[in-house]
C-alpha cells in the first residue's frame, strides 16, 4: 500500500497556541514552497525557512507565488495567509481554526443574535477603552461619540509628541502613494493589526464576520477586536515611524509593528480578550482553545443534542460510518 509522501499532519495538541506564535511575517516578489513542516521563501537574496507551526500570519505582497504544498502545510498548522496589495494594504485572508470545537463560535452567534446580549458585549468592548469609567448606561450613539473624541485626542497627542503634522485620516484604497506619509503609515500599521486580529479569531474557531459594533462586512469582528488596540499600538507606531522619515514607510512601519506587538504581548491579549468577551469570564481558560476530541453531534431541538454517526428510524438505531 503506497503512502502519502512528506511529513504527517500535526495533531491539534501538537500545535503552538495562538498567543505563542510569531505575530506576522511579510514577503513580496518571492516564491513560497514547502520543506517538510516548514515553508521556504526564496527571492533574489536567497532562501528563508519559516517553521509553519510557529507562524501566526503570513503576509504575501505583490509578486508573490505560493505552491499548493506550501498552502497545505500552512493550513495544517492553523496559520493565516493574507494576500495584501502594494505596500501591505487591501487585505485578503485565509485561515483554519486550532480547535475542532465550535463552542466559542456558538457563543458568538448566540450573543450577536440577541439585542440585549449584543449591546452588553459592545459595551464591554467600549469599557476596555475607558478603564475606571462606567459606560453601562450609555447608548451606542453615546459610546460612538466618546470613542470618536478619544481617537481624535490620540491623534493630536501623537502629533504633538512626534512633531508629525496631522490634519485628518484620508486614504485611497486604489492608490497607496496618493496619501500623506502619516496616512500611508496608518494604513500599513492598521493592516498588520487587522491581520493579527483575523488570525487569532480564526484560530479560536470564531467567525470574522459576526461583529458586535461593526456590521455587514465579512471582517466585522476583526475590526471590532483591532479597534481595542489601535490607540496604544498602530496609531503611535505610525506616528513614531513617520517622524523618522524612512525611504519606504510601509516596510518601516511593518518592522516597527513587529517589535511593538512583541513588547505589548498583543497576540496573548487578543486571545484572552476574545474569550472574555464571548465566554463572560476572565478569558484565562487555556483548555478552551485546543480540543482534542473531534466531536460532532446532532441538534435535538431546544438545547438538546444526540449522537451523530447513527442511523435513526422507526427501528432500533445503529451506528453508521461518515
Amino acid at each position: 500500500m503506497s503512502t502519502i509522501p512528506g511529513s504527517r499532519p500535526p495533531e491539534l495538541g501538537e500545535l503552538v497556541r495562538a498567543e505563542g506564535r510569531l505575530s506576522f511575517v511579510y514577503f513580496e516578489h518571492c516564491n513560497v514552497n514547502r520543506d517538510d513542516n516548514a515553508i521556504t521563501v526564496s527571492d533574489v537574496t536567497g532562501t528563508t525557512h519559516v517553521p509553519a507551526a510557529t507562524l501566526g500570519v503570513l503576509m504575501l505582497g505583490p509578486g508573490s507565488t505560493v505552491s499548493h504544498q506550501a498552502m497545505t502545510v500552512i493550513g495544517e498548522n492553523g496559520a493565516t495567509v493574507i494576500w495584501v496589495g502594494e505596500r501591505g494594504v487591501r487585505m485578503y485572508a485565509f485561515g483554519k481554526p486550532l480547535t475542532h470545537s465550535s463552542a466559542l463560535l456558538q457563543n458568538q452567534a448566540r450573543l450577536v443574535s440577541n439585542t440585549r446580549s449584543r449591546l452588553a458585549v459592545a459595551r464591554a468592548m467600549y469599557q476596555m477603552r475607558f478603564p475606571g469609567e462606567d459606560v453601562s448606561r450609555l447608548t451606542m450613539q453615546q459610546l460612538r461619540g466618546r470613542e470618536g473624541a478619544r481617537i481624535r485626542r490620540v491623534y493630536r497627542e501623537c502629533s504633538a509628541r512626534t512633531g508629525v503634522d496631522w490634519d485628518k485620516r484620508t486614504y485611497d484604497h486604489a492608490d497607496f502613494d496618493a496619501g500623506t506619509e502619516i496616512n500611508k503609515a496608518l494604513s500599513a500599521a492598521h493592516t498588520c493589526l487587522y491581520g493579527m486580529a483575523h488570525a487569532v479569531i480564526v484560530a479560536l474557531g470564531c467567525s470574522p464576520g459576526l461583529g458586535f459594533v461593526h456590521v455587514g462586512h465579512e471582517r466585522s469582528f476583526v475590526y471590532d477586536i483591532a479597534d481595542l488596540y489601535k490607540a496604544e499600538l498602530s496609531i503611535p507606531v505610525a506616528f513614531e515611524t513617520a517622524a523618522m522619515q524612512p525611504d519606504d514607510i510601509g516596510s518601516a512601519v511593518r518592522r516597527a509593528m513587529r517589535d511593538a506587538v512583541y513588547d505589548l504581548s498583543i497576540m496573548k491579549r487578543m486571545t484572552r480578550d476574545i474569550r472574555m468577551l464571548l465566554q463572560g469570564d476572565g478569558g484565562d481558560d487555556e483548555s478552551a482553545e485546543i480540543v482534542d476530541v473531534d466531536h460532532v453531534g446532532l441538534w435535538d431541538g431546544g438545547d438538546g443534542e444526540v449522537a451523530a454517526g447513527v442511523s435513526y428510524g422507526l427501528d432500533e438505531a445503529y451506528d453508521v460510518e461518515w
